[in-house]
């Protein structure tokens, strides 16, 4: 009696479509900056990765005014937006991830939760910093001036 799975073939591939996109092998290359709260080069970080989101065709999963693209299957859709995703997250800080990440969110939440701490949302910078603050353990000062 033969068992039933040696007759299983292996899965089928999860998609055959194409897009360039599927091509980037280390987002750092394109984009050498690690944003963060600290540093203040957000807008530099937008530009490199507005740029790069472009000239890879991906410029609809953060741009809302972009159209998207009728050629494309749901399933490369989806795939899409899980490495523009990626790339995000591997050109922000670890503290910065930490704040944004959010699960089964889009590129576009991910790319909007950025854009308001930086932008337009000051008490969510707030919080971070008074987050920060309060981290900061006073017997690590000698002294008040020091502190």
């Amino acid at each position: 009696m033969a068992k039933d799975d040696d007759n299983s073939s292996p899965p089928p591939p999860s998609s055959l479509e194409f897009h360039p996109a599927l091509t980037v092998t280390n987002i750092k290359n394109s984009i050498p900056l690690t944003l963060d709260y600290d540093k203040v080069q957000y807008s530099s970080w937008v530009e490199l990765f507005e740029n790069h989101v472009c000239a890879y065709e991906v410029l609809d999963h953060i741009d809302p005014k972009t159209p998207r693209p009728s050629n494309i299957s749901e399933t490369l859709w989806n795939r899409l937006d899980a490495i523009v995703k990626q790339w995000i997250y591997g050109t922000i800080s670890k503290d910065l991830l930490e704040t944004i990440l959010g699960r089964k969110s889009t590129a576009q939440q991910t790319w909007d939760r950025i854009k308001d701490i930086f932008q337009d949302n000051k008490s969510t910078r707030a919080v971070y910093l008074k987050t920060q603050l309060n981290a900061i353990l006073l017997d690590a000062y000698p002294n008040a001036t020091a502190f």
